[in-house]
């Protein structure tokens, strides 16, 4: 094992002379991005902050602009700091930019067969046409009634057991997607999807950049046992693999099952297997998994995102009472006190859209995207970007652009909102993605998002306990407040189980 990590040391060190080789010859070629000074061998990595390394690219963007090199081992890095130069790169020219860098731990932690993960090619088209199919803008409103009454159901919960609104709103985000994807209905019992939250909770908090470049840097390092120091993340990696493994396969044998006794309700993954004849999975086991893997990765890429968002956004009406006070006030004004809101009244809300945006910007989940890849050389503004660079768009520094979003520290809705009280044209698009791998389900996590917190703010007002605790925070891939203690108060005397039932009931009527 010594004489493999020097090895490894000396073909890193080549590696890096010819790097630095290759910067000073051949003046005609235009210099790479500023960026920090890298330590010899290690690059950057010493001088991120682990926790939260995008503070890190945004305190360094102060110093080297919107556009900056760096690099951790052996991997180099393009990180982008603004809107517009991501829009110009990913969107404008993403032929160049479609790509995904090698995730060296990915099959440590079964992750491998991720859509979200495959490199631009034949398969990554594949999954995005099962996605277009049910995730087109003509297609998402057949998903309403569904994500309505999940949200409905929710609500019921929350009155219920209210300090446990943190498992009910991953019941609500779980149920919608099950639904779409897997035609399943979400009544508490369900395995396959717990099994795959589970797994992108630990893939999110320890597939962390430095240990892939480490993997990736020094391949024989996933071969060493979890005892080994600095190796205690593949004991994590091996449960992980096992959950995405049970859910994956799991579920798509749940829906073929249905399929087969003529059960199945429509569902991305059922239409798939009836519209490919895919009874029997070995005459096309190819377009099996293709359909398996992109119905997982939908599952995973969404249900926490969607549970991350809600915790946001209790967070937010809770330091904020007075914004939840005037969401409230315009709910009442369009639907009135005898039914619940449903996405025809959604235009006469704009507030809530508003607050709805300012939730997604304040504090980014994803604070970092998934990164791109370059798939050929590029220049930009007199810039040298090589073929095989890693690009990593810095979210955080988007939703922080004081030029943009003045004061973008704080929480405050009306930014989105025109001087007639209509919605701006900021609708976000890059808290979605950019370009070619812009996130394919956008417009159903918006539809979720906005009925559940639209439901919330009509039935509850939330507030701060007597004794608040401090929030925590998590960290990784993903950024949100772990559940806190705070009040979920029904509005009024008379919001109980059996009136919530009336308002349910006329809300079936009216929707």
């Amino acid at each position: 094992m010594i004489v493999a990590l020097g090895v490894s040391v000396a073909i890193l060190l080549a590696i890096e002379g010819v790097r630095r080789l290759r910067r000073h010859s051949g003046s005609t070629r235009p210099p790479l991005p500023p960026g920090p000074k890298p330590f010899p061998l290690l690059g950057n990595v010493l001088g991120l902050n682990r926790d939260a390394p995008y503070l890190t690219y945004t305190e360094w963007a102060k110093t080297y602009g919107d556009i900056m090199y760096t690099h951790i081992l052996n991997r180099e890095i393009i990180v982008l700091n603004s809107e517009e130069v991501a829009v110009e790169l990913l969107d404008k020219r993403s032929t160049k930019y479609s790509d995904r860098p090698l995730f060296a731990t990915a099959d440590l932690f079964g992750m491998e067969w991720s859509a979200a993960l495959a490199n631009y090619g034949p398969r990554f088209r594949q999954h995005r046409r099962f996605y277009h199919q049910i995730f087109r803008p003509s297609a998402v409103p057949s998903h309403h009634p569904r994500q309505l009454q999940a949200a409905h159901e929710m609500l019921t919960h929350i009155l219920d057991h209210p300090t446990h609104y943190a498992e009910h709103f991953e019941t609500f985000a779980a149920s919608v997607v099950m639904s779409v994807t897997y035609g399943y209905d979400v009544n508490g019992e369900e395995v396959f999807g717990k099994s795959l939250k589970r797994a992108m909770d630990i893939f999110a908090r320890v597939a962390t950049p430095e240990s892939v470049a480490l993997c990736s840097t020094f391949p024989f390092l996933k071969k060493l046992p979890a005892w080994f120091p600095f190796m205690g993340f593949k004991s994590q990696a091996a449960e992980c693999a096992k959950l995405a493994n049970d859910g994956r396969y799991g579920s798509y044998a749940w829906v073929k099952q249905q399929v087969d006794k003529g059960t199945a309700a429509p569902s991305m993954v059922s239409n798939a297997i009836t519209q490919y004849r895919l009874n029997d999975d070995s005459k096309d086991p190819e377009l099996v998994e293709a359909v398996r893997d992109s119905a997982a990765t939908l599952y995973l890429a969404s249900v926490e995102t969607t549970y991350a968002v809600l915790l946001l956004f209790v967070y937010h009406m809770m330091m904020h009472p007075e914004v939840q006070v005037r969401a409230q006030a315009e709910i009442d004004r369009v639907v009135g006190p005898q039914r619940l809101p449903n996405f025809g009244d959604r235009p006469a809300l704009p507030y809530i859209d508003a607050l709805l945006r300012e939730t997604l910007r304040c504090r980014p989940v994803p604070p970092v995207g998934l990164p791109h890849a370059t798939s050929e050389d590029d220049t930009y503004k007199g810039y040298y970007i090589p073929k095989g660079a890693t690009i990593m768009v810095n979210v955080w520094a988007i939703s922080q652009n004081e030029t943009k979003y003045p004061n973008a520290s704080a929480f405050l809705p009306e930014r989105f909102l025109k001087s007639d009280g209509t919605l701006s044209d900021d609708n976000l698009s890059w808290i979605f993605g950019f370009g070619r791998r812009i996130c394919p389900g956008r417009h159903l996590a918006d539809g979720s998002l906005w009925c559940a917190m639209v439901s919330i703010l009509t039935m509850f007002t939330i507030e701060k306990t007597e004794a608040p605790e401090e929030i925590k925070w998590t960290t990784g891939g993903t950024i949100y407040p772990l559940p806190f203690p705070c009040k979920f108060a029904p509005r009024g005397e008379d919001k109980d189980s059996q009136h919530l039932a009336s308002l349910l009931c006329a809300s079936r009527v009216n929707s």
